[in-house]
């Protein structure tokens, strides 16, 4: 079950591969996740000492929060991968070019996972590319749907 994405990966970046992650949270982040209070939109993944951290999401405190402690909505945030995965991730990122971006935030058994992904950063004219592409596929379907008639 997706909690939240990250739409404007997708429109900036071809994803390549992806992976699912485990995240490291407090108690009050995991309240706030789970009433729907998280952002994916200006974060990001880096390495840093060999671990994978996640930069940038917005997790907005609830307002039951416990006051003996200040929460903070934008912490940096450590991500939970196997170690030959965060190694197959640190050659393609330093090597290949590639970028880590945060897909979307989901449920996997009770458990809240962060997927991201393995990305190609996308040149201006790919993007106008993928936006033709888009608008033709919803005007082939308005087409038919007025032939179906």
């Amino acid at each position: 079950m997706s909690i939240t994405e990250n739409k404007k990966a997708f429109h900036d970046y071809f994803i390549e591969e992806r992976f699912e992650a485990g995240l490291v949270l407090e108690g009050w982040e995991v309240k706030s996740i789970r009433a729907g209070r998280a952002q994916l939109k200006e974060a990001y993944v880096i390495i840093k000492n060999a671990e994978l951290w996640l930069i940038g999401c917005h997790i907005s405190p609830l307002t039951t929060a416990s006051t003996h402690i200040s929460p903070d909505p934008v912490r940096t945030r450590k991500l939970l991968l196997h170690e030959r995965e965060i190694g197959k991730l640190i050659g393609k990122v330093e090597r290949a070019g590639y970028a880590l971006v945060p897909i979307n935030l989901h449920f996997t058994k009770g458990r809240i996972k962060l997927e991201i992904g393995l990305a190609k950063g996308k040149k201006q004219f790919d993007k106008r590319e993928t936006d033709k592409q888009r608008d033709w596929v919803r005007e082939k379907s308005q087409i038919m749907k007025e032939k179906n008639r």
